[in-house]
């Protein structure tokens, strides 16, 4: 291969892991601009959920389930765990684990064609999915409301879903000037199955933040959603069974964060991992992940309404660089 440092070249597992040339390596030694830090909300108690009183009346028990391979799956351990908010129970959350996590991989895997779809395509199933979600924006704001969270959040996810529509197919690579009789490309591609750990705050925000950018760009995603309030997670769960979103593409297991972040950084089958938590557990993820060179992204905790989707879809994606001789 021919060098030059106007054109990027990136290291991948045993040739290292780093961008050296070009604009692709100015972005990734530089910081973006500090945002307003956002404090996490409190983790909930993952303690086993009791049974109801059998000799009180009790309404229909809704029960929510993980949503691995485009299907609602049981937790491999059978667990739950009550989610709270303002003080009472309002629902019992799947308590995922290491197992789910390794289900929810292959299945990420045997999604690959979703990486091999034209951008064009790939937007029009989110245009879908951000339609299907305004029909049911009542419904999530309801959701919301139960949970003390703010139900603008559900227009602002319904916003993001379309800017990330539009944006799907203008992921654009470039023509690099490079030495004579060469032709430089550089052509930003998917990493393949991409892991991210979301915050507490904004849990429905927070999830389509970083999950709509992801898949914009070609990535199949195993996703963890906000620990206090999963159960968001798991109706957005229903809009991707219905929007044409092909199963492995989204996974989602909810449960303790840090243990299945954790899981997923020693996962040699992940390529990159992003993680919007405390940190410390952003330097534990990035510690985790060294041992098998896994590329990592830690944005802090923030605002995702006021998020530039265009550093998003650049975390989304790796560039490639391809030459080309050709004769006078």
């Amino acid at each position: 291969a021919t060098a030059d440092a106007a054109a990027p070249s990136d290291g991948r597992r045993e040739s290292g892991l780093g961008r050296t040339g070009g604009r692709a390596a100015l972005r990734a030694s530089l910081r973006p601009p500090a945002t307003a830090p956002q404090p996490e909300a409190p983790a909930p108690d993952f303690s086993a959920a009791p049974c109801p009183d059998p000799a009180l009346p009790q309404p229909i028990d809704r029960t929510a389930k993980l949503y691995i391979g485009g299907a609602q799956k049981r937790p491999e351990g059978g667990m739950s765990y009550r989610v709270t908010a303002q003080g009472r129970e309002i629902g019992l959350a799947p308590l995922g684990g290491r197992k789910d996590i390794r289900n929810a991989v292959e299945a990420a895997h045997r999604a690959s064609g979703w990486s091999k779809l034209t951008g064009h395509a790939r937007a029009q199933v989110l245009y879908f999915l951000a339609e299907n979600l305004s029909l049911r924006a009542a419904e999530f704001e309801a959701r919301l409301a139960e949970s003390g969270d703010d139900p603008a959040e559900v227009a602002q996810t319904i916003r993001l879903a379309f800017r990330a529509a539009a944006l799907a197919d203008k992921i654009a690579g470039a023509v690099i000037q490079t030495k004579p009789q060469m032709l430089t490309l550089t052509r930003p591609e998917p990493w393949g199955v991409l892991g991210i750990a979301c915050a507490n705050r904004q849990p429905l925000l927070g999830l389509a933040a970083l999950v709509l950018p992801a898949i914009a760009a070609g990535n199949r995603v195993v996703a963890i959603p906000a620990m206090a309030q999963p159960l968001v997670a798991a109706d957005f769960a229903q809009v991707l069974d219905t929007s044409d979103v092909p199963g492995g593409v989204v996974n989602l297991i909810s449960g303790p964060r840090e243990d299945l972040v954790q899981v997923l950084a020693g996962h040699d089958d992940v390529a990159a991992l992003w993680y919007a938590g405390t940190p410390e557990g952003a330097a534990r993820v990035e510690r985790d992940s060294a041992t098998n060179l896994k590329a990592t992204w830690c944005p802090t905790a923030r605002d995702w309404a006021a998020q530039d989707l265009r550093e998003t879809l650049t975390q989304a994606t790796q560039t490639k660089t391809i030459w080309v001789p050709y004769g006078i």
